[in-house]
């Protein structure tokens, strides 16, 4: 399905319609704050901790009940 969406005339195609809606000025802007936010987002992919185990029981009790 996606097989040759990525090709070298494609992104050319991509990139000159990104010149021209944003501009020469605010392209480069945007590239860097796009690389920030991936950058970030894998630091805190990388530094999230596994999930805790769960206890197979806990032994709260609930308000309700009197013991």
């Amino acid at each position: 399905m996606f097989e040759g969406l990525f090709q070298p005339m494609h992104l050319l195609v991509i990139f000159v319609i990104a010149l021209l809606i944003f501009g020469p000025k605010k392209l480069p802007e945007l590239g860097k704050g796009i690389g920030e936010g991936i950058r970030a987002l894998k630091e805190g992919m990388k530094d999230t901790p596994p999930d805790p185990p769960k206890a197979a029981s806990t032994d709260v009790k609930s308000p309700d009940t009197k013991s």
